[in-house]
C-alpha cells in the first residue's frame, strides 16, 4: 500500500490531470502525468470495468501496479502527479509485463533517477 502522502484521493485531482496532464501510452496501460508543487510526487491507479467485469481482476492489477511503484518510489523524481489507468489489454497479463509497462511509462517522463537505490 503507498503511504498516504504518495496517494491521489480527491476527485478534483483527478479531473485536474485529466484536463490538463501530458500523457503516454503503452499496449496496455496509459499514464497522465501533471506538475504538482509539492515535496512527493502523488499517484492514482485506475481500472475500469473495460478491463474486466470481475473486481478481483480489477483490484489484482491495482494491487501490482501499486507494487511496481512502491518498489521504485525511492528512484521516482518528487514533484508530479501520475495517473495510471489500465487498457482492456491490461486483463490476463502477468506481473512482468505490467512492471516492464509501468516502469517504461515512468522512463519516458523522465521520473526514475537510476542512480537511487
Amino acid at each position: 500500500m503507498l503511504s498516504k502522502p504518495h496517494r491521489l484521493l480527491s476527485d478534483k485531482d483527478f479531473q485536474k490531470i485529466w484536463k490538463r496532464g501530458r500523457s503516454f501510452y503503452t499496449k496496455i496501460l496509459g499514464f497522465k502525468i501533471l506538475e504538482n508543487s509539492r515535496a512527493v510526487s502523488r499517484f492514482g491507479i485506475v481500472v475500469g470495468t473495460k478491463v474486466s467485469k470481475l473486481a478481483t481482476v480489477r483490484n489484482r492489477i491495482k494491487r501490482q501496479i501499486r507494487e511496481v511503484i512502491q518498489e521504485k518510489i525511492i528512484q521516482i523524481a518528487p514533484g508530479y502527479d501520475l495517473v495510471i489507468s489500465a487498457l482492456p489489454f491490461a486483463s490476463g497479463k502477468k506481473y512482468e509485463e505490467l512492471k516492464n509497462d509501468v516502469i517504461s511509462g515512468l522512463k519516458h517522463f523522465g521520473l526514475i533517477n537510476p542512480t537511487k537505490k
